[in-house]
């Protein structure tokens, strides 16, 4: 293109030239100027994207055909959240229904309904508030009972296709598309933490995929027609008359490794016990923070408090207290870089670990780098409070 417009520029002027000539004389036209030959720019080839819309169509209604009869619907008909709904999946044939525990809480009867019209009543017989996992048994007989195939999310990709199929509305049978928007996000626990606030759950996917009010506790499948997430929550800013959230993009799934991890624990004992280092840090340190703190990393898992007589503090983590430009942020804290020699960037991957590899009562060596040296700390994780 830069060669096309040297040339309409040069034609411009050869006419005005000529314009500008006396009548009758001949015009001498000057020669243009020779160009330098084009400088090769190396670019990548584009990959080809096969887009077989048929193909497409006919896996996902392949699948939903397949997945259909191991979906639930749940609504609580007692308690203090008589009237609402949710989803869930069958775990296995012993009459195992997956599902949120904030679909459940304070349930005194609920309902479970399957895609064939099947009812009956389930009973809660195990929760992980941290994860939002509840368990639900149900006496069904065995033509109702359709286990799903749980896949691998080590394996997950951001760009990857999702399904999410679940009762928005009660609306039940919903199937929705998206893709992975992100990996190895955080959200609150529903538990309490005893420094105030909540504990954090982590390995979370975010998926564009359509959730609402309904779809907690619901599968989100990969192409395969393999549970990958349990659907737990939105982000929005936009809801309905009645005050309920709405999708706007932003939906977020408990990882199916913490999933097959929890369950046969809730399954065996009712609860689930996570391990517990005791110490917080900010999820993600702005360029001032940074500076505040004098780190050379931006990249970073920064202890900012470390839980008294906790399981870090009993190791010797240290958190920042010499005072900062920042309000509330104190300098000379940890620098965790790495947990049993994996490399950590951020807080997130530290969890991500914890929660899909160790248990309370495991020793978990922690990379530390304090001031301009680098430790090794071993730390006995306890459990959570």
């Amino acid at each position: 293109m830069k060669i096309h417009r040297i040339w309409i520029v040069l034609s411009v002027l050869v006419l005005a030239a000529l314009a500008c000539e006396v009548p009758g004389t001949t015009p001498t036209v000057p020669a243009p100027p020779a160009l330098p030959p084009p400088t090769p720019v190396s670019i990548d080839e584009p990959v080809p994207v096969n887009v077989d819309t048929a193909g497409q169509e006919e896996t996902l209604v392949g699948l939903y055909n397949r997945v259909m009869p191991g979906i639930v619907s749940l609504q609580v008909v007692g308690g203090d959240t008589g009237g609402s709904l949710g989803s869930g999946f069958v775990y296995d044939d012993q009459g195992h229904i997956l599902t949120n525990y904030h679909v459940v809480e304070g349930a005194k009867q609920l309902e479970v309904d399957f895609t064939s019209g099947y009812k009956i009543y389930g009973t809660v017989i195990g929760t992980d508030l941290d994860s939002d996992l509840a368990v639900v048994k149900v006496n069904a007989p065995a033509s109702e009972l359709h286990p799903l195939p749980l896949g691998d999310s080590n394996l997950l990709k951001v760009g990857q296709t999702v399904v999410a199929i679940g009762n928005p509305f009660g609306l039940s049978g919903t199937m929705t598309t998206g893709i992975i928007s992100s990996l190895g996000r955080t959200l609150d626990s529903q538990r309490d933490s005893p420094s105030g606030g909540f504990f954090t759950a982590g390995d979370i996917i975010q998926t564009d995929a359509a959730i609402n009010p309904g779809n907690s506790g619901g599968p989100l499948f990969n192409l395969n027609g393999e549970v990958i997430g349990v659907n737990r929550a939105i982000r929005t800013t936009n809801y309905t008359g009645t005050g309920e959230p709405l999708n706007s993009g932003i939906g977020f799934a408990i990882a199916i490794n913490i999933v097959k991890r929890v369950t046969p624990v809730l399954i065996a004992e009712g609860k689930y016990d996570y391990p517990y280092l005791g110490i917080s840090s900010v999820d993600e340190l702005s360029l001032p923070q940074i500076e505040a703190l004098g780190l050379k990393s931006f990249t970073v898992a920064y202890v900012t408090s470390v839980t008294p007589n906790g399981p870090a503090d009993r190791a010797g983590i240290r958190a920042g207290t010499q005072t900062t430009s920042v309000e509330g942020l104190g300098a000379g804290g940890d620098l965790i870089i790495a947990i049993d020699s994996q490399p950590i960037q951020r807080f997130d991957d530290l969890l991500r670990y914890l929660i899909n590899n160790k248990s309370p009562g495991d020793t978990v060596v922690l990379t530390v780098l304090r001031g301009e040296n680098q430790e090794d700390i071993a730390v006995i994780l306890g459990k959570r409070p």
